[in-house]
């Protein structure tokens, strides 16, 4: 049964920083691409940064030079540094995890996502 759990989630001020973890287990024999996505109240999911097994990180344009992505691929593990926190970063937070190798490339899974709380 795989597994996806998202920790370190808080509050924070604003221009304050958070990181979050994320763990993946039982994962099929696969090579993994992990993201971060955020959803605040009454908004989509959106996309905010992923890491490939091979240590590429991508982000979108608001979150570029605020977060950074790190892994460890052999752990199936990503966290997310997150500094200059502002208080539209509010939102809840989600680890997805998907499958990198043509085998498994239509396999995602997703956390439960955790709460990210940045006052003014």
């Amino acid at each position: 049964q795989v597994e996806v759990e998202e920790s370190g989630g808080g509050s924070a001020q604003t221009g304050g920083s958070l990181r979050l973890a994320c763990s993946a287990s039982g994962l099929p024999a696969c090579n993994w691409d992990m993201s971060w996505w955020r959803q605040a109240p009454g908004k989509e999911r959106e996309f905010l940064t992923g890491i490939a097994p091979d240590g590429r990180a991508r982000y979108v344009q608001s979150v570029k030079g605020r977060f950074t992505i790190s892994h460890d691929d052999v752990k199936d593990s990503v966290w997310l540094q997150m500094d200059s926190l502002k208080p539209e970063d509010t939102a809840m937070y989600y680890c997805k995890v998907s499958g990198y190798n043509s085998w498994c490339v239509t396999s995602h899974y997703w956390g439960k996502g955790i709460q990210v709380i940045v006052s003014s």
